[in-house]
């Protein structure tokens, strides 16, 4: 990746909008829609790769149809001063937390997990709460989206076969 500064303007962003808007729009479609060459896109958002600032391009999926049914979000409380490192090895253990950030406020983390229902859900949660550096959790089960275009609302892993027997 390159480390020197990378020069961003309009194009760039209209470009990235389009790609986030949808990701298979076509380097020929984004150049019509901003008056470009797909030449001058695809090497635009080469450069924008390289630097870092595309990241990836995804499939956002709903969650059922990869047999995740249930989503909540945690709240997680450690006992003194867990360091974010060791919270990360910890959420990397459990497939079924999508999404895991250190957080201000009462909280130590935030969670976000999806399982095929709710007695998944409690397993894992189970799991988490093992840990010896973990004092308390609070969960809040997800009822609906209000923004079901979200990335948030799609998932981007199936639920595993095993997940219930993963340790």
């Amino acid at each position: 990746m390159n480390s020197r500064p990378t020069p961003f303007d309009d194009l760039d962003r209209k470009i990235l909008t389009a790609l986030m808007a949808n990701a298979r729009t076509s380097f020929a479609e984004i150049g019509a829609a901003v008056g470009l060459s797909s030449t001058a896109v695809k090497r635009r958002v080469d450069r924008l790769r390289d630097s870092g600032v595309i990241t990836g391009f995804t499939a956002t999926v709903k969650p059922a149809a990869l047999g995740w049914r249930t989503e909540a979000y945690v709240e997680v409380y450690c006992e003194g001063a867990a360091p974010p490192r060791r919270l990360a090895e910890v959420v990397r253990n459990h497939p079924e937390i999508t999404a895991a950030m250190t957080v201000t406020g009462g909280a130590d983390a935030l969670l976000h997990v999806r399982a095929r229902d709710v007695e998944h859900f409690e397993e894992v949660l189970e799991r988490i709460r093992v840990e010896p550096f973990i004092r308390k959790t609070i969960s809040v089960m997800v009822l609906s989206h209000l923004l079901p275009d979200s990335p948030e609302a799609g998932a981007s892993q199936p639920a595993p076969e095993d997940a219930a027997d993963l340790r």
